[in-house]
């Protein structure tokens, strides 16, 4: 399943466009490589994804071409949640 489709489906980012932007930008990693949009997901595949000032870490567990609301977190787990803290005056 592409990269971007994954993330809409599994509803940890809400639009699939949002999903393709921020893969095509170079801020999500699969096992540690850098990802496109294009990119396949596997299940057991780890995640890394950047989203501003928050790093989020997940494990891939299922696949599926549609789900409902309630059942798409079980879709993967997250690993780590990192917020970085902008000390800016």
């Amino acid at each position: 399943m592409r990269l971007d489709k994954y993330l809409k489906i599994s509803r940890v980012i809400k639009r699939r466009t949002v999903a393709k932007e921020i893969s095509d930008q170079g801020r999500i990693t699969i096992n540690g490589k850098v990802a496109k949009s294009s990119t396949d997901v596997k299940v057991g595949d780890e995640l890394v994804i950047n989203f501003g000032n928050k790093t989020l870490t997940l494990k891939v567990l299922e696949l599926k071409e549609t789900t409902k609301k309630a059942d798409a977190q079980g879709m993967y787990v997250v690993l780590k949640e990192e917020y970085k803290e902008d000390f800016r005056l």
